[in-house]
């Protein structure tokens, strides 16, 4: 997977699968990034009866990405979203924009965390900060936990995901108070210079085919008929899923803006081809169904498949850069830069050799 100091994907937000009691344990000592006092002092001030006791949490999850942690007063479970610790990109790690759109899209079908409380006073915890409900539920971070699954399961669930982005894409963001949530026009010529400008700032080996892969992107983008919410990283461990196999609430919206809905729609679809769990319908089904639901022509997709595949690419390859730098910790940095050959060859192939 991508790895998250480059694609600003934070960690697990929002799950009952680690909470106080099994994540890191909360023994009474200081939590790196967390000042359990003065968040108490502060939500009795800003949220009066809010809290019923003493606070305790626990770190959640990690990183360079946003860091996340489960709090609770002995009786009620929340999930406080921070920027890591150390040098943050306001752009990247924005509280205020992630609190927003979830926030906005509570009353439509979109399930997401219920939003409590957002904090754009740095004074307080050194950073702004949001604090949400935690949503019972479990994620899938790997294609192998679908192991058990049944074909039809399986099946049923890639159909429920690509529904729930159809749902999504059809929310009029002008309804939900999201008019400005960010710029259309001109969203897909924006997004190839980006991918471009982040490609040239982390090359440290020759890719064959990846400029002639840019220069095909760049030479066809396609006009943005309908501006849509976007998720931006809409996958499967970006939801949280029930005993019974339903979402019970999509994570992550850090990458989320209003532009072309098939961008979004083709970065699902490159991440779904890499589940091999059988009974996975293949792109052509899940694109087909997409259409059925949102009335949207899917013909200029595979320019949008193409883009998708070379924005992965240029991702893996800034993973692949910091680790040929020594700036990597951890284990599996060294096999990062096997993946990115094929997926430029993936974007050649869905544009069609010429």
């Amino acid at each position: 997977m991508p790895d998250p100091a480059d694609h600003a994907t934070p960690d697990d937000a929002a799950s009952d699968d680690a909470t106080p009691d099994d994540a890191a344990s909360d023994d009474g000592g200081p939590l790196p990034g967390l000042d359990l006092d003065r968040l108490a002092t502060y939500l009795h001030r800003q949220v009066p009866g809010l809290l019923t006791g003493p606070l305790h949490g626990a770190l959640l999850t990690g990183g360079r990405s946003n860091l996340t942690y489960a709090v609770t007063d002995g009786q009620t479970r929340w999930v406080l979203r921070r920027p890591p610790l150390g040098h943050v990109l306001a752009t990247a790690h924005d509280m205020g924009r992630e609190y927003r759109v979830m926030h906005a899209l509570a009353p439509t079908a979109v399930p997401v965390p219920p939003m409590v409380h957002h904090c754009a006073d740095p004074t307080v915890l050194g950073v702004p900060f949001y604090l949400m409900g935690q949503v019972p539920g479990r994620v899938h971070r790997e294609p192998e936990e679908l192991v058990g699954w049944s074909p039809s399961q399986v099946r049923d669930l890639a159909f429920r995901l690509i529904d729930l982005l159809a749902v999504l894409h059809t929310v009029e963001p002008a309804s939900v108070g999201l008019a400005d949530f960010g710029r259309p026009d001109g969203f897909n010529a924006r997004q190839v210079r980006r991918w471009k400008r982040q490609l040239d700032a982390s090359r440290s080996r020759d890719l064959p085919g990846i400029g002639e892969l840019h220069d095909r992107l760049a030479a066809a983008v396609p006009e943005t008929r309908s501006a849509a919410v976007l998720h931006g990283d809409f996958r499967l461990d970006n939801v949280l899923l029930g005993e019974d196999r339903t979402v019970r609430a999509v994570l992550d919206w850090e990458m989320s803006t209003l532009g072309d809905p098939l961008a979004d729609l083709a970065l699902s679809l490159v991440y779904a081809r890499r589940v091999t769990a059988p009974g996975q319908p293949d792109t052509d089904e899940l694109a087909a169904r997409y259409a059925r639901r949102t009335g949207r022509s899917v013909d200029a997709l595979p320019w949008y498949l193409a883009f998708a595949a070379f924005k992965l690419a240029v991702i893996l390859e800034g993973v692949h850069y910091r680790y040929v730098q020594g700036q990597t910790v951890g284990d599996g940095f060294d096999q990062i830069g096997a993946r990115v050959p094929p997926l430029i060859a993936e974007g050649l192939s869905t544009l069609g050799r010429r």
